[in-house]
């Protein structure tokens, strides 16, 4: 059960965006099953027992969609303004909760990571949230934000500042790190799409994967070279996995990887006995 809240903490509600219009994925990125149900259902079941209440956030025209109308709806006020629109209608709506926010295409969310927000809320600050892995700047789709960010996200808008990740640069946010490197990545496109699922579908036989560190991935991992077994299908993958077990801090778009002595891409399919080694930058001119 949700612990009640001190009088002096706001309500915690949870808040999943749903209202996107899925442009570059082609298909409704709500309903794309990568648990084995609805991206949608599966982002809600997370919310169980975390919250107080859940909503899913949606534009006027989604409110009659079958997927959408089986939870409780907060209708976008605003129009053409991004995810801000369904948080200040949520904000509209019960002024007086703090908001968990999660965007609906994060198919690598895991309980470690919203345990981590919710323990860590400062809820004394405007918002409380994870640093990017890429750039370190806040990830304002799954953050908290408190009933006093409301007036700030309003007065942002109506100055033509729409970015909730810009809003939260200039507010006083309580920033954490991730506990899992790769739980926050969104998937946009459809290719994306089909190496995540790949990546999460169950049963995949594991293959044996050698794997070699340089520099601050081998003092990170403590280890210069490691066989194991994993399910993983592509480098970006095996590197998401990796993450978890130990403390990188280097996304993967400032490493190069190298299967079986040859550069290659992030993408590529992996197969049994393959040799990979995920290369850092190298320091100095």
């Amino acid at each position: 059960m949700t612990a009640s809240p001190s009088p002096s903490v706001a309500p915690l509600y949870g808040l999943v965006l749903a209202g996107g219009r899925s442009t570059r994925m082609q298909r409704d990125k709500a309903a794309l099953a990568y648990h084995g149900r609805s991206q949608l259902e599966w982002i809600i079941g997370l919310l169980e027992g975390r919250v107080e209440r859940a909503y899913v956030s949606v534009r006027e025209d989604q409110r009659e969609d079958p997927l959408r109308a089986r939870y409780p709806q907060i209708v976008d006020i605003e129009r053409d303004i991004g995810p801000a629109a369904g948080i200040l209608a949520a904000q509209a709506r019960h002024p007086g909760a703090a908001w968990l926010v999660l965007a609906c295409d994060l198919p690598f969310l895991d309980e470690r990571t919203l345990d981590g927000l919710i323990a860590a809320r400062a809820a004394h600050r405007t918002a409380t949230a994870y640093r990017s892995n890429h750039e370190g700047l806040p990830e304002p789709l799954c953050a908290i934000y408190e009933p006093a960010s409301h007036a700030l996200l309003a007065a942002a808008v109506a100055a033509g500042r729409n970015c909730p990740r810009k809003f939260l640069i200039q507010q006083d946010v309580e920033l954490l790190e991730q506990p899992n490197a790769g739980s926050l990545e969104n998937i946009n496109t459809p290719e994306q799409f089909r190496e995540a699922a790949g990546a999460l579908a169950p049963g995949a036989p594991p293959k044996r994967i050698a794997v070699q560190y340089y520099a601050v991935l081998r003092e990170q991992a403590g280890r210069s070279t490691e066989a194991l077994l994993t399910t993983a299908r592509s480098p970006r993958d095996l590197y998401r996995e990796l993450t978890s077990r130990y403390p990188f801090t280097l996304p993967p778009e400032l490493l190069r990887v190298a299967v079986n002595a040859e550069f290659g891409d992030w993408s590529q399919p992996l197969a049994d006995g393959d040799t990979v080694v995920f290369i850092p930058p190298v320091a100095g001119g």
